[in-house]
């Protein structure tokens, strides 16, 4: 039986994982270097790091180990599982399986189709945000049978993933438009008849800060009013997460 890991060995761990990332982010290595470097702060049989694309309204799994059905639920309809607006949450802290409430678990799609099938007992989902708040993907981790997750690998995944989030960023396709990732972002809120306040509270900026977004979207797509601008995103498939 190999030596149970030290809090020393796993911050060790940590800060190569943070290196892969960068890594990966300049283009220089792929991501599946990433989740090789993650296996030495946790161990685990399955993971993915997944990209979301809001213009096909999915995510694009980027590097991952899961079985052709589970990545295929990750990237399709994990967005509309119950415990994927828990993910998204205020608090946007990674979910460990073993945390979930039963009966969350009760209805979830995810757990009762994927998961439990392959014997997933713990694990965790981690949504990945940019630094200007942008959701860009996700980290999913899944382990089988009794096996403990120390606690300082739990907090080093959550310390890692402002270093995730550039990564899978990083891939994100040209937006159309000419359109910044916020601007995007804005109009996608747009599409759900929201006010510039629900928008703001929403995005965590200011009010103020969305009338200049509109503006500048209004005159990147030669539009004449935020109505127009919404039945182009819609034209394009462009909708909020949720």
């Amino acid at each position: 039986m190999a030596a149970e890991r030290t809090t020393a060995d796993i911050l060790d761990a940590a800060v190569h994982v943070r290196e892969a990332a960068r890594s990966a982010a300049g283009g220089a290595t792929g991501i599946d270097t990433v989740l090789a470097a993650l296996s030495e702060v946790m161990e685990y049989d399955h993971a993915s790091l997944a990209r979301w694309d809001p213009l096909r309204r999915r995510h694009a799994t980027l590097a991952g180990s899961y079985p052709d059905d589970a990545t295929a639920y990750i990237e399709t309809r994990l967005h509309h599982d119950p415990v994927f607006t828990v993910l998204r949450g205020p608090d946007r802290g990674g979910l460990w399986l073993r945390d979930v409430p039963r009966q969350l678990l009760a209805v979830s799609p995810g757990f009762q189709e994927v998961l439990s099938p392959l014997g997933i007992e713990d694990g965790v989902a981690q949504c990945l945000f940019s630094a200007d708040g942008r959701y860009v993907g996700m980290l999913n981790v899944s382990t089988r049978g009794p096996r403990r997750t120390p606690d300082p690998a739990r907090a080093a995944v959550t310390l890692l993933t402002e270093s995730l989030a550039a990564a899978v960023d990083a891939r994100a396709r040209p937006r159309p438009g000419g359109l910044s990732p916020r601007e995007l972002q804005v109009l996608a809120e747009l599409t759900a008849g929201r006010t510039n306040r629900e928008i703001a509270e929403r995005l965590f900026i200011t009010p103020r800060t969305v009338g200049t977004h509109i503006e500048h979207i209004l005159a990147k797509l030669d539009l004449p009013n935020r109505a127009a601008a919404a039945a182009r995103a819609a034209a394009w498939g462009i909708e909020p997460v949720n």
